[in-house]
């Protein structure tokens, strides 16, 4: 989803440095893994082909956020007055 977002902290030695992959077009998505001691972060098509790659030793990484875009799903507020889960009517 167009606004996907992972933040990357990662020791650099004295400093820390903060990398930032985002889907930079709509219906792209961020995809995290961590294989054999790096972290992966991949931009990915609905399709599922890699876009780009950005890859860290795993004991380097300090923090890793993904800060994900709210999905609205199409049968959300289907059937239910509009109202989001929770809110209480007025009355």
């Amino acid at each position: 989803m167009k606004g996907d977002r992972v933040e990357i902290v990662v020791d650099a030695g004295d400093t820390t440095r903060t990398y930032e992959v985002v889907a930079s077009r709509t219906g792209r998505r961020v995809e995290t893994a961590v294989r054999r001691g790096v972290v992966e972060v991949s931009e990915v098509t609905r399709t599922g082909a890699v876009v780009r790659t950005a890859r860290f030793m795993a004991n380097r990484v300090l923090a890793l956020v993904e800060q994900p875009v709210p999905r609205r799903d199409a049968s959300e507020g289907a059937g239910r007055g509009g109202r989001p889960l929770g809110d209480v009517p007025e009355a």
